[in-house]
C-alpha cells in the first residue's frame, strides 16, 4: 500500500491519474530557484522549450544565455561562470549533455568541484521516435563515476522541481536526469524530499519479501507491479531512490535484510547504472538475490514509448517476472 506518512498522490491508481512531463517540474523548479537567489544562471544549448528552460528564460531574459549548438562551451563557459561566484544550469538533452560533452564537464567542472547543474533532458529510451541516437541509456554511469558529481534522478514532476531548487543551495556540482513523456504524478508537494535519501514509497503491512528499488519514471511501474502482488498476498516493499550519487546505503542495506532479495527498476543499462550502484553497495555490506530491470547491453531504436519499454523489458509485466524469479532463487 502507498506510504501514508510520504502525503503521495492518492490518485495514483486511478486510469485518469494526471499526468505531467518530468522536465515541467526542472523548469518550474528552476523559476524558482532565481527567485531565491539572483545568482541562478540559465545557459542552454539551443533547446530552451524543449528542455522547459525557456519559463526561466522569458522570467530573466537578463540571466539567460544561448550558447547555440555547442555542447562543450555551455560545459566550460558556466564553469567559468561558476568559479566567479554564479549559479548555473545548464540545459539540453541527454545524449549531448552530458553525452557530448562529458570531457568537459569532467575537467571543468567536476575537477574544479564547480557548482555548476547540469540538466539532461529526453534521457532513456522514451523518447521513442528519435531513435537509437538520441536515446541516452548511458548516462548514469558516466556521470556517477565522476568525483565530486551529484547524480538525481525524480520520478516525476514534482520531485524534479523539489532536486532543482534544491541543487541551487548546494556548493557541488549536479547531474539531474530528465524524461521527455508525460509521466503519472507519483508525489504531492508535501512528499519529502532530501539528496541522499531514498524513501519507501509502497510498503504492505507485512514484512517485505521482496524488495524493489527503483528509479525515474519507472517508479510508477514499480509500484503498479507490487500492489498487483498485494492482491495476491505476496509482500514487494517498493523504494523510490532519487538520489543515485550520494546513495543511500542504510535504505538499501535495511530493505535487502528485511527481504532477502531485491530487484532494480531503471530505464537505463543496466551496466552501470542503479542497479550496479545498488549490487556495489550488497556485495560489500550484505549480498542477496538480485535482479536487474533495465536494458541489456543493447542500443535504442525508433518506436512509441510504450512499444520501447515493452520490447526491452521494462514493463509492469516484465518487473512481476523479475519478482517471481527473485523469489525462486531465494528459496
Amino acid at each position: 500500500m502507498l506510504n501514508n506518512e510520504l502525503k503521495l498522490n492518492t490518485k495514483l491508481f486511478n486510469e485518469d491519474v494526471e499526468q505531467i512531463p518530468i522536465r515541467q517540474g526542472f523548469g518550474e523548479g528552476l523559476v524558482i530557484a532565481g527567485d531565491e537567489n539572483k545568482n541562478v544562471i540559465g545557459l542552454c544549448a539551443d533547446l530552451n522549450e524543449s528542455t522547459k528552460m525557456n519559463l526561466f528564460a522569458e522570467k530573466y531574459p537578463e540571466r539567460f544565455i544561448q550558447v547555440g549548438v555547442a555542447e562543450q562551451n555551455l560545459a566550460t563557459v558556466a564553469s567559468g561562470m561558476a568559479a566567479m561566484g554564479k549559479i548555473p544550469f545548464i540545459s539540453s538533452y541527454a545524449m549531448f549533455s552530458p553525452g557530448r560533452n562529458w570531457e568537459q564537464i569532467r575537467t571543468t567542472i567536476a575537477y574544479n568541484d564547480r557548482p555548476v547543474k547540469i540538466i539532461g533532458s529526453h534521457a532513456g529510451i522514451s523518447v521513442g521516435p528519435d531513435g537509437g541516437t538520441h536515446q541516452a541509456i548511458e548516462d548514469i554511469a558516466i556521470m556517477r563515476v565522476l568525483p565530486n558529481m551529484i547524480v538525481l534522478s525524480p520520478c516525476d514532476a514534482i520531485e524534479a522541481k523539489k532536486a532543482t531548487i534544491a541543487t541551487a543551495k548546494i556548493d557541488k556540482p549536479v547531474y539531474i536526469r530528465l524524461l521527455r513523456e508525460k509521466t503519472p504524478i507519483i508525489t504531492t508537494e508535501e512528499t519529502p524530499f532530501e539528496i541522499g535519501k531514498a524513501k519507501v514509497f509502497f510498503a504492505p503491512p507485512m514484512k517485505a519479501q521482496v524488495g524493489i528499488i527503483a528509479t525515474g519514471a519507472l517508479v510508477y511501474n514499480a509500484i503498479l507491479a507490487a500492489q498487483r502482488f498485494a492482491q495476491k498476498g505476496i509482500s514487494v516493499k517498493v523504494l523510490n531512490i532519487a538520489s543515485i550519487r550520494p546513495l543511500d546505503f542504510e535504505a538499501i542495506i535495511n530493505l535487502a535484510k528485511e527481504s532477502g532479495a531485491l530487484v532494480s527498476v531503471e530505464e537505463h543499462q543496466i551496466v552501470g547504472g542503479l542497479g550496479s550502484a545498488i549490487a556495489e553497495v550488497l556485495v560489500q555490506n550484505y549480498p542477496v538475490p538480485m535482479e536487474l530491470i533495465g536494458v541489456h547491453d543493447k542500443f535504442g531504436q525508433s518506436g512509441t514509448p510504450e512499444e520501447l519499454i515493452e520490447h526491452y523489458g521494462m514493463s509492469v509485466s516484465h518487473i512481476e517476472r523479475a519478482v517471481e524469479k527473485v523469489i525462486e532463487r531465494k528459496n
